[in-house]
């Protein structure tokens, strides 16, 4: 299927449906020598996997991770990585009653009329069950990103109308719901188990701090970073919209406000301020990277909804099953993972280009 592919210098596909025997990754562009065992994927896969909590799927998956190739005696070998994740707790029984219908929200519609076929279990390949294989393969280019000193956090901002007033990194994994603010972590909490009593869902804010970036990441026009980290947010099925620095909040500004100064720190150049979020002109600037990205509320809810079927005739629908109240807390991995494999192609592009350079000199 075209469109399940990622990356440039560090390449990865996807496969695996919803309710097929297990979903995987092939990763190519992994450097040799990066020590790597099944152990640092699996803790990344444990933060999104679900049943975790009250507030989201009761489906429960261990998501155990193989690794398949590409690793020997605890260390890339630079051949292609392939990571095998297998399907536990399969209800399809559970969607028998809606393979003729569409449900709205979904991918349904749309890919019954580009393929002419499509896996009514769970979404098939438009399930949020994909975002497995993404994790893992983020989990590796998170390590690698590590030995160079960059750091990736992503958080829930807000859920509807609750929304952090603090950033308290230390809180993120100490609640639910992974926000950095435990008063509001609290309020999220209700809210969600509310919606969910309701029969209903709610959306949220991701945010993102990319701190340890080196000046340099991106390439003009096509590639800038901040429209390839656009691109692999909005790849991600959950996700509406993306914001980097002040955002749309930019536009309430004028230039002499909205322009971050540069300034001497010591010996180093930095900016007074931060509105652009760490990007300029589509290159990274070394300051923290701040973006932030809109989450949809879940399309599967159990309230009726009108549809039709695949006939073109009307129908009621109410979605029965296990799915998430609010998507924001096992959304949070899959955006850091997706920011990390977007930042280490960058990364590798840019060693062959100052490799290229120091040939020159």
């Amino acid at each position: 299927m075209p469109g399940s592919s990622f990356g440039t210098h560090l390449h990865l596909t996807t496969f695996g449906e919803s309710h097929g025997p297990g979903v995987g990754v092939v990763i190519d562009g992994v450097p040799p020598m990066l020590p790597l065992a099944e152990a640092d994927i699996q803790v990344e896969l444990d933060r999104r996997r679900p049943g975790q909590s009250s507030v989201t799927t009761p489906r429960q998956e261990a998501d155990q991770v193989e690794i398949l190739s590409g690793v020997f005696e605890g260390l890339t070998t630079g051949a292609p990585i392939a990571l095998l994740i297998r399907n536990a707790d399969q209800r399809s029984k559970d969607y028998s009653n809606i393979k003729d219908v569409f449900r709205p929200g979904h991918a349904d519609y749309t890919f019954h009329h580009k393929y002419g076929i499509r896996d009514y279990r769970g979404g098939g390949r438009s399930s949020g069950r994909e975002t497995a294989s993404r994790v893992a393969a983020g989990a590796i280019a998170k390590k690698f990103l590590a030995v160079v000193g960059v750091k990736i956090t992503s958080y829930t901002l807000s859920v509807g109308n609750v929304r952090a007033e603090t950033v308290d990194l230390d809180e993120i994994e100490r609640n639910i719901v992974r926000c950095p603010d435990p008063i509001k972590a609290v309020e999220m909490i209700q809210l969600i188990e509310s919606v969910r009593d309701d029969g209903d869902s709610i959306g949220g804010v991701i945010e993102t701090v990319v701190t340890g970036c080196p000046i340099g990441l991106g390439d003009p026009v096509f590639d800038k970073l901040d429209a390839r980290l656009a691109h692999a947010m909005l790849s991600i099925g959950t996700t509406k919209g993306i914001e980097f620095g002040d955002g749309f909040a930019a536009t309430l500004n004028r230039g002499s406000h909205n322009n971050d100064a540069f300034v001497m720190d010591g010996e180093s150049v930095t900016t007074a301020t931060n509105h652009a979020g760490g990007i300029l002109g589509g290159i990274s600037s070394g300051e923290p990277i701040l973006f932030r990205v809109a989450i949809k509320p879940a399309s599967s809810i159990s309230k009726a909804q009108n549809t039709v079927t695949v006939d073109n005739e009307a129908e009621v629908i109410e979605v029965h099953g296990r799915h998430d109240p609010c998507i924001c807390p096992r959304v949070v991995p899959v955006i850091e993972a997706m920011t990390a494999l977007t930042i280490m192609d960058c990364w590798l592009i840019q060693e062959s280009i100052t490799a290229g350079r120091r040939a020159m000199c």
